[in-house]
């Protein structure tokens, strides 16, 4: 999947001679949507209003972030958040409780990233209304739900949708998988209620979104800050494994620190041998590296925090979407 990735960006003769494999995958696709909207499959409707964060392409846009922005924005209004996720490359085959000390083999990377944030109660689980229902039931006070990813999970009704894009790399070359990243045509995003432009240019009705970070903290000891002045004449190593690598090192350029770059796949498992650069003064890396790396990491391993910076009408917004559900924050 992940060489796959790399072509996704470009056409060669590899994605004409898949286009009838995405033809088929389009058609199974459309047949699976319009048996939820038909009602011949049946959605689960929860007793709390649901807020659905996906995309429609493969890789990472930017949903942990701005679901964590959200639910940030949902306890300053009044609300009690929980997150539901599948937990990507979680082994767990019931829904499970993710706490900040989680082993993100068990339970995946970015849900123990955003059970580190301590915001709110996080589960996982394969299936997503079990999950739901789990959480629920472990913490009653929870009157909404975000799900992080699961745009195209239509079991779980859902009373938002949120489509993030990645404002740089946009739908590749605009096949459907596997011979493009598209998991739906760009059409879909037209039924989204609120479409997020991570990077880049907004269009006219679209949300703006940046990830803005400035402040390292050591991995071993987080209570150490660091900034980039602190690193400046060093010799720098950076690894990232997640959807779009070079959008962190591009992060880190911007500012001011030169660095050797080293990407990996998404949901990459690191070993001790991945951060062993003997010449290096530190290796940078992001949150979603660090809760793989926490068991065997070194001094020399710092940590770069990332928050989402979203157009603030994005609030109003949703407020005013689940306002006529009939639940009213505490």
């Amino acid at each position: 999947m992940h060489r796959l990735q790399q072509y996704w960006y470009r056409t060669t003769p590899l994605h004409l001679a898949l286009l009838p494999v995405s033809f088929i995958f389009r058609l199974l696709a459309n047949m699976r949507r319009m048996l939820y909207r038909s009602g011949i499959l049946r959605g689960e409707k929860l007793p709390v209003p649901v807020i659905v964060v996906g995309n429609i392409t493969v890789g990472g846009n930017g949903k942990t972030p701005l679901t964590l922005w959200l639910a940030q924005q949902l306890l300053d209004n009044g609300w009690h958040p929980g997150i539901i996720s599948r937990g990507y490359g979680s082994k767990a085959s019931s829904p499970q409780a993710v706490h900040p000390s989680s082993n993100p083999d068990a339970a995946g990377d970015e849900a123990v990233l955003m059970a580190q944030r301590k915001l709110c109660p996080v589960w996982v689980g394969r299936d997503r209304v079990a999950a739901a229902r789990s959480l629920l039931r472990a913490h009653p006070e929870c009157d909404i739900l975000l799900s992080d990813d699961g745009l195209q999970h239509y079991r779980l009704r859902r009373d938002v949708e949120i489509a993030v894009v990645d404002g740089v790399r946009r739908f590749g070359n605009g096949f459907l998988l596997p011979a493009g990243p598209l998991r739906e045509l760009p059409s879909r995003l037209a039924e989204a209620d609120a479409v997020v432009i991570n990077g880049g240019t907004p269009a006219a009705g679209e949300y703006a979104m940046q990830l803005h970070g400035a402040r390292f903290y050591n991995l071993l000891n987080p209570s150490i800050p660091a900034y980039a002045a602190d690193f400046h004449g060093q010799h720098l190593h950076a690894i990232a494994g997640i959807g779009n690598p070079q959008r962190f090192f591009a992060h880190l350029n911007h500012l001011g620190l030169v660095v050797q770059a080293h990407p990996f796949p998404d949901h990459y498992r690191y070993t001790p041998g991945d951060l062993a650069y003997a010449n290096a003064d530190a290796i940078l890396m992001t949150e979603k590296d660090a809760v793989k790396c926490a068991t065997f990491a070194t001094k020399k391993c710092w940590v770069l925090r990332v928050d989402a910076q979203v157009n603030p009408s994005l609030t109003q917004h949703i407020l005013e979407r689940i306002a006529p559900n009939g639940h009213q924050a505490a």
